[in-house]
């Protein structure tokens, strides 16, 4: 997950509204079903919600894009459904469950689902693979070959609020886990929240992870063995539930959500959080923070800054719907929707980062995006394996309980349930 900012839409009626998406268009398999009458093919397509709010909806981006289409494959229409981050997985998966899937999806890669055999492979549906970031090629490969398309990327870095350093008289940004718990009771002590540690549904897996890399741990060894409750993530979780238990945090960090924590930040109300590109347009449209306010360094370690961050990538895939000319249809548009122009069009309104070379090399000396993308060709990235998508969703549900109960115990179910699940 790259972005994950919340828009209000009710889960029941936005699952109500894909159901109906599903039937008008094409049924989940079946020669070229969702080929209408005159020869026109219809593509329906269901896509991660990046804004903040109507405004900025990423449905407006994706009309627009299908709307140029339109006018130049005048026999294609894309109907584009955007849905609330903290909902598209389960909607995804229940529509697939129900055999409605659409046919193409950006947001999260399901490795299960190319396990399963419904995925095309991107050479199939995507003309120019090689334009595509190789380091998130096989974050969206199975047994090798290619499903999902990389499509936004982000690195994630450790933001703090100036003033308020200046305020407690912090002089310069944590080095270590230590340095940070310090200058975060400084914070606290000025009547701020010192540390914002987001471990509810939203993204908990990004915060702890980007936790276990300061401790040499990880959710899997370089190998692939599951490692979720080594002894280096135990003792990572023991010192964020001794963090959180100083106060140098917020309360009740299970409750808390990546995207309000950053909104308080963006208010001045917190002086630390771990945050990507996508941080930058909610501090803008806060007013309330300057950007001489806030600056964005190394995130800490146990013992110095990190030497790799998280990477992440969200990816477009598409699912085999129906026949050749349907198929045709989708690597017509995927080639379209991938054009620089729109790639940077993205980037720029949600702050987030480019998926092919060509935009890579147009941003590399973007000031704002330059410290982002240099973190991002040593990234670290989310396990590869059909057994994330389950492993993640227990993570999010139950990690935060790390906090007010026994670490170990929480991890060692983690652990259970990945090596149960392959």
């Amino acid at each position: 997950m790259v972005g994950r900012k919340t828009v209000a839409v009710a889960a029941a009626a936005a699952l109500a509204t894909l159901g109906l998406a599903a039937c008008g268009s094409s049924s989940s398999s079946g020669g070229d079903k969702g080929k209408n009458s005159g020869g026109s093919i219809s593509l329906k397509m269901v896509a991660a919600d990046y804004g903040t709010g109507p405004a900025n909806t990423t449905q407006k981006y994706w009309d627009g894009i299908a709307a140029d289409f339109h006018s130049a494959n005048p026999t294609i229409t894309v109907k584009v459904q955007a849905v609330n981050w903290n909902d598209f997985d389960n909607q995804v998966k229940t529509a697939v469950q129900n055999h409605q899937q659409p046919d193409i999806t950006e947001g999260d890669y399901f490795a299960d689902y190319a396990q399963q055999g419904l995925y095309y492979k991107t050479a199939d549906v995507f003309s120019d693979p090689g334009n595509l970031l190789q380091i998130f090629k096989t974050l969206g490969s199975y047994k090798g070959d290619q499903y999902g398309l990389p499509f936004t990327t982000s690195s994630r870095t450790l933001f703090y609020n100036k003033k308020l350093f200046t305020d407690a008289g912090i002089s310069s940004p944590p080095q270590t886990w230590d340095d940070l718990k310090a200058d975060a009771l400084k914070i606290k002590a000025k009547g701020k929240i010192g540390f914002g540690l987001p471990l509810g549904s939203e993204e908990a897996q990004a915060e702890t992870l980007l936790w276990m890399l300061g401790n040499g741990g990880n959710y899997q060894d370089p190998s692939g063995n599951w490692t979720i409750d080594s002894s280096q993530n135990v003792a990572t979780l023991q010192y964020m539930k001794d963090l959180v238990k100083s106060g140098a945090t917020e309360p009740n960090p299970g409750t808390k959500n990546r995207t309000d924590l950053w909104k308080q930040f963006a208010q001045g109300d917190i002086g630390m959080i771990n945050g990507s590109p996508a941080l930058i347009p909610i501090i803008q449209s806060g007013k309330v923070l300057a950007d001489s306010d806030w600056t964005s360094v190394p995130i800490p370690g146990k013992t110095g800054p990190l030497s790799s961050t998280l990477g992440v990538c969200d990816f477009v895939a598409a699912f085999k719907n129906g026949g050749s000319d349907k198929q045709a249809a989708i690597k017509k548009f995927l080639d379209f929707a991938y054009a620089d122009k729109y790639q940077l069009q993205f980037d720029k309104e949600y702050d987030l980062l480019p998926a092919t070379n060509s935009g890579v090399k147009a941003l590399s000396s973007d000031p704002v995006f330059a410290p982002f993308m240099q973190a991002l060709p040593k990234a670290t990235l989310y396990p590869n394996v059909p057994a994330w998508s389950t492993v993640k969703t227990q993570l999010q549900q139950t990690i935060g309980t790390a906090m007010t109960t026994d670490p170990k115990s929480v991890l060692s179910r983690l652990q259970q349930t990945a090596k149960k699940s392959g």
